[in-house]
């Protein structure tokens, strides 16, 4: 890939039947840490780098319950598609369960010559908008080959919606189930108890209150994000982030600071 192209840092992918939510490109043009927030998707990742075995890798990560730091050297690049949730075990193969806070080689997952055919061809493409458009279209051709046992509920994405205010007991009163059949349901479309969710989903509402506004009130914050108080939202701050809200907030800061410097460019050198 040699484009030059200036790209949002996330694209939301259009189309009911897409398996994708979004992706997101990135471009790490200096030696930097870089924070990972907890993500309730599995993700697929194509990484490009003059470190990496032929200059370009594929695997998938399931869903992630903590804060992860990764030193990553300059030069390296990555696109990044968030599944929707549901879509998991058809795109790959197994189990949301199987994934969960781990990365797995795609080929370990597709076979050797599908995870082949799809690496020639990201890395013959000489512009990163059609990579994209590459892996959606390998990402949501498998999905549609793929039988699952089993068809996600049509009412998934409303409880998904409906968890990050209430708890699973009014969740599953509310759209007629019982609440065991509820949280089978979304253990087996997320790899993630319904509590998992839940917290993580509060998390990251607390998070983005705190970069979003001027003066940081973290009692505020909490009461607004869903937390008891605002000790349970330190608390869950150190079990998630291993830190304190305020050492959290400043280095997603930094490697924000950083991101807008690499977001200009986004370079694809050619690989092979």
């Amino acid at each position: 890939m040699s484009a030059t192209l200036a790209l949002p840092a996330s694209m939301p992918v259009v189309g009911a039947a897409c398996p994708i939510v979004a992706t997101t490109v990135s471009h790490f043009r200096h030696d930097r840490r870089r924070v990972a927030m907890p993500h309730v998707e599995a993700q697929v990742v194509v990484r490009f780098g003059p470190s990496l075995p032929g200059g370009i890798d594929l695997h998938a990560m399931g869903p992630g319950t903590r804060v992860l730091r990764k030193f990553i050297r300059a030069g390296h690049r990555a696109i990044l598609a968030r599944l929707r949730p549901g879509t998991y075990e058809a795109v790959l193969g197994v189990p949301a369960a199987e994934l969960v806070g781990r990365p797995v080689l795609l080929e370990d997952l597709w076979g050797s010559a599908r995870t082949q055919r799809l690496r020639e061809q990201l890395a013959g493409e000489p512009d990163a908008r059609a990579a994209i458009s590459l892996l959606e279209s390998a990402l949501s051709e498998r999905a549609a080959r793929t039988t699952v046992v089993g068809a996600v509920p049509r009412f998934l994405q409303t409880a998904l919606e409906k968890l990050q205010v209430s708890g699973v007991t009014t969740v599953a009163r509310e759209l007629g189930i019982s609440e065991r059949h509820l949280r089978r349901v979304l253990q087996q479309a997320l790899g993630v108890s319904p509590k998992a969710y839940a917290r993580l989903k509060r998390f990251a509402r607390a998070v983005h209150a705190a970069q979003s506004g001027r003066g940081v009130h973290w009692s505020a914050i909490a009461a607004d994000a869903g937390y008891y108080d605002q000790a349970h939202l330190i608390a869950d701050f150190r079990s998630i982030a291993g830190s304190t809200p305020q050492l959290l907030l400043a280095e997603l800061r930094e490697s924000e600071r950083w991101a807008r410097i690499e977001r200009d460019q986004v370079h694809f050198p050619a690989v092979g």
